[in-house]
């Protein structure tokens, strides 16, 4: 009884409030809002009064309702996670989705107003009796229940810390600038809500310690819980975070107070609160005063955000300072929520504004304060890795290193791309370090200080005003500078062209210079050139207009070497062509540098890796080997890989040898094309050794859509195997030791953790048969958290003369005479654990039979769906064909324990058309098993929901 008269008594203030402050035609929203610690529900009461502030009269309102986006299966949200290979919102039972059940929707007089969810789900659609006339304003009374999501998908909701974790978590006004913005909750955010004065009643469980982004009054003990109010003006949404022990201290600087959990080690107290004071005046000092009285840096925020890179190894091997890296985590989280919380540009569509000034002012910061920080940090001075190049990179030069991982993947995408239609490596690392990145270029191409002056500018003049353009931000840049700047706008920002410039030609006389600079891409935008002797900078000069190459002359100042970029203030996609010797062409030979395992580019060397390998298999033993390669930590476009290994069990050598030259295309569908030449040698039998050498060239397509998971592939090579047969084993090879096969490949594959398809054409023409293999395979996860795989491969020689079976459609493992599946033991009688080896290929049966070839025709369907969570029943049928034989069809089933999908599964059969093979003796010799050792392939486990 007491906490309902307390509920009345808040709810009466609330309304007063309302009736005392004049709106001053903003919008007004009061919340009275009462958290059950049990239930996890929020039971909401809701006056809002709409404003319309456009020239247009309004018959429609349209409401963010985020919490109802983890209600269902079909948001944009569950289909985001499912892009990236996340199927947690997906498999989450009902008690932990959330949603919002609204029960009412009336106006001033009671009356109640249609409203209705759009397609969207997350978005409410209110309308109204009448127009809304430009200039007036429309009171609104909701009445509903959020029902809080478990923290476990994205932090928010009920479970954070012990407590919650609230944001975007009450109905909100979605922004009408001409059109409505509607925007759904995509786990990127960015939620686009009108700028509002609010006041917030809000009751919680006594047991948890209360933070938040608004103003509030102290927190009020009472026997049913505790309660505060919330106040705020121009502002966009409240965050409120309750935990169970007390997180957050506060920081009174002036009239700013800086509320925060930012974590950290062995930094007491007291040191934190002088770098908190630190960084807020260089805020200040580069952007302006904060316009609130409270802001809000929180641990939650920095690990959706976080410093990606060495600073995430563990704790007991972090190589900062405990100053330096709490002030780094600190800064960026700061600066994210000042810039956020005051400069309401559109996010979804236009964030690489707010990017380029946080990214800026933190590569501001570090040179100001800390000019010498390595990236690796004490790392960098360890006997053994100091001579590494990664070992000497300045701290921001991560972000040059970060972004170029996508470009050299050619994964990039334009800065001026939706934020939803990033993948997730560019939104998260890539496009925020390039637009980083891009200021501090146009800063050293026009001036420093005119850079900082327009970000003062622009922050100052546009803070809290509602619908702020990109465009405001790019005229301001150019007002300040005599020089041409469209080049940033135009293709630094609006497209995906790389930067390549390169120096040749280089002549000299007694008092002049000459040379070239080509570009490679066609990127029209200027480009440094620096003059060396030995290491110390004599002349700087910068040239622009450069569409395919210009020759310059300059002043002899007895320069040694000619570098484009030196100071690497231009993120160009390859830095190994920047440098010319003015001393002739011997000197301008690269030496060959050796590094151990890995390391960054060092365009001044030709680097080689050496790694060592290790590998098992029955028919070579352990071998031991080096692997010699120059493939540094990102992509190159001509890589080479040398293998040479020791077979202990036939000591002898075995390995490979690759050599791949990639051509990206940063225009249509076709994504790249590489042509490459392979070749390798092992055994596949006890003395018995096979060769293959191996020239291929494979196109692939994927769609302008980048965060699609679809790719299509077109494939040619011309396989040569050669073998060496041992004398014991010559009488079980019924075909000649050395063939030849031209194959043609053409795939599509949709990678995609809730809907899965691909499907794949396959021809082969050798001297002795051709044939073509068509294979399509699906997985759906449902509604109801079944799964179901089902997989088709139909097979037909058109012509085939070889007299064996070693060329023949297979039910069951194939004689993989093309030597490209990772086979444990190849040998002719193969026995044993290995024997018991599945590989999804060709007929896909699981069940071992004694005739499993055929040399005429295959078709098999293969089908699995699962019980309990990865335990699954599957089924095969098929039938198989000799020339001038019957067909034989044959079956089985069986139990499938799918643990991790492609890398590591068992298989038990049960019956097939060899009996009740559980009954059967040896039983265990018919289980099969799928197994991933290669760690390349174990990588794409985890890179995959990256690019």
């Amino acid at each position: 009884m007491e906490k309902n008269w307390y509920k009345i008594i808040c709810s009466l203030i609330a309304f007063g409030y309302l009736i005392i402050v004049p709106s001053y035609g903003q919008h007004e929203n009061e919340i009275t809002a009462d958290l059950d610690g049990v239930t996890h529900k929020i039971k909401i009461k809701q006056k809002f009064t709409y404003t319309n502030h456009s020239q247009t009269g309004l018959k429609t309102l349209y409401f963010n309702d985020w919490n109802h986006s983890y209600s269902s299966k079909k948001t944009a949200l569950a289909k985001r996670f499912g892009e990236e290979f996340k199927k947690s919102l997906h498999l989450a039972k009902e008690k932990n989705r959330g949603y919002t059940n609204v029960s009412s929707i009336v106006d001033n007089e009671y009356v109640g107003i249609d409203w209705e969810r759009t397609a969207a789900i997350d978005i409410i659609k209110v309308k109204l009796p009448e127009v809304l006339k430009p200039g007036e304003s429309k009171e609104l009374f909701f009445t509903y229940t959020v029902d809080l999501p478990n923290s476990r998908y994205t932090d928010y909701g009920h479970g954070y810390q012990g407590g919650y974790y609230l944001k975007d978590w009450y109905l909100s006004p979605a922004i009408f600038d001409k059109e409505w913005k509607i925007y759904s909750n995509k786990n990127l955010n960015d939620l686009q809500t009108d700028v509002v004065n609010t006041k917030i009643n809000f009751t919680f469980p006594s047991e948890l310690y209360f933070a938040s982004n608004y103003n509030a009054e102290s927190v009020t003990n009472f026997s049913a819980g505790q309660y505060v109010s919330l106040t705020s003006e121009n502002r966009k949404n409240c965050q409120i975070l309750l935990t169970r022990e007390k997180r957050f201290t506060k920081h009174v600087l002036g009239s700013l107070t800086i509320t925060t959990d930012i974590e950290t080690s062995k930094y007491d107290e007291i040191s934190q609160g002088i770098s908190i004071d630190k960084v807020a005046r260089f805020i200040e000092k580069n952007l302006g005063p904060y316009t609130h009285n409270n802001l809000l840096v929180s641990e939650v925020d920095y690990n959706k955000n976080p410093l990606f890179g060495i600073n995430q190894l563990p704790s007991f091997i972090r190589p900062y300072r405990e100053q330096f890296q709490f002030e780094m985590k600190f800064l960026k989280t700061a600066l994210n929520s000042f810039v956020k919380e005051t400069l309401f540009l559109d996010e979804r569509k236009e964030r690489w504004v707010n990017d380029a000034i946080v990214y800026y002012l933190m590569i501001k910061y570090v040179e100001e304060y800390y000019p010498g920080q390595k990236w690796a940090g004490k790392l960098s001075k360890l006997w053994g890795f100091r001579s590494y190049t990664l070992a000497q990179m300045d701290f921001n030069e991560q972000y040059y290193l970060l972004q170029m991982a996508s470009v050299r993947r050619n994964d990039h995408q334009a800065l001026s791309t939706p934020n939803d239609s990033l993948t997730r490596w560019n939104h998260k690392i890539a496009n925020r370090y390039k637009a980083g990145l891009g200021m501090a270029y146009l800063g050293e191409y026009i001036g420093y200080d005119k850079v900082d002056n327009s970000i003062i500018e622009f922050y100052n003049t546009n803070k809290l005003k509602q619908n702020i353009k990109a465009i405001s931000f790019v005229n301001l840049l150019r007002s300040k500078t005599n020089k041409d700047i469209n080049w940033f706008f135009d293709e630094y920002v609006s497209l995906r062209n790389n930067i390549d410039f390169k120096i040749k030609k280089v002549s000299k006389t007694p008092d002049t210079i000459s040379f070239t600079i080509k570009n490679n891409t066609g990127s029209n935008v200027p480009i440094s050139l620096f003059g060396l002797k030995k290491d110390s900078v004599v002349s700087k000069y910068w040239f622009s207009d450069i569409d395919t190459s210009r020759t310059y002359t300059i002043p002899n100042n007895k320069e040694t070497r000619l570098v484009l970029n030196y100071d690497k203030k231009i993120p160009e996609v390859n830095q190994r062509n920047n440098w010319k010797s003015v001393n002739g062409f011997l000197s301008s030979n690269k030496k060959l540098q050796f590094r151990f395992f890995k390391d960054t580019e060092n365009p001044y060397y030709n680097q080689i890796f050496y790694v060592p390998e290790f590998k098992f298999n029955v028919n070579t033993g352990v071998q031991f080997g080096m692997s010699l390669n120059n493939r540094p930590f990102i992509l190159q476009p001509f890589s080479f890989n040398i293998k040479p290994r020791y077979s202990f069990k036939e000591e002898s050598i075995v390995g490979s040898i690759g050599f791949t030259k990639l051509h990206f295309f940063n225009e249509g569908k076709l994504n790249s094309f590489s042509y490459s030449l392979g070749a390798s040698t092992s055994f596949f039998d006890e003395n018995s050794r096979f060769s293959t050498i191996t020239p291929s060239i494979n196109f692939i397509w994927r769609p302008e859509n980048f965060i699609s998971n679809r790719r299509q592939f077109l494939f040619f090579r011309m396989r040569n195997v050669f073998r060496q047969i041992d004398a014991n084993i010559i009488d079980q090879i019924d075909t000649q030791p050395d063939f030849s096969v031209f194959n043609v490949r053409y795939g599509d594959v949709n990678n995609n953790i809730l809907n899965f398809n691909s499907w794949v054409v396959d021809g082969q023409v050798s001297s002795n048969f051709s044939k073509v293999s068509f294979e399509w395979e699906h997985r759906t996860l449902f509604d109801n958290n079944r799964q179901l795989n089902l997989r088709l491969f139909a097979g037909k020689f058109i012509s085939n003369n070889s007299g064996s079976d070693f060329f023949s459609f297979a039910l069951d493992r194939p004689t993989d005479y093309l030597f490209d599946l990772n086979y444990l033991d190849r040998s002719q009688n193969v026995s044993g654990l290995a024997s018991q080896q599945f590989i999804l290929a060709e007929g896909g049966f699981k069940s071992i039979f004694d005739d499993r070839f055929g040399n005429d025709w295959i078709l098999t369907g293969n089908l699995s769906f699962n019980i309990w969570q990865w335990i699954e029943l599957y089924g095969d049928i098929g039938a198989i064909k000799d020339k001038e034989e019957d067909a034989r069809f044959l079956y089985d089933y069986g139990v499938r324990l799918n643990l991790v999908t492609d890398f590591f599964e068992l298989y038990f059969p049960i019956y097939s058309n060899n009996g009740y093979e559980i009954a059967q003796p040896n039983y265990g010799e018919r289980i099969r098993f799928v197994v991933t050792l290669s760690p390349r392939t174990l990588t794409r486990l985890f890179t995959r929901k990256w690019f």
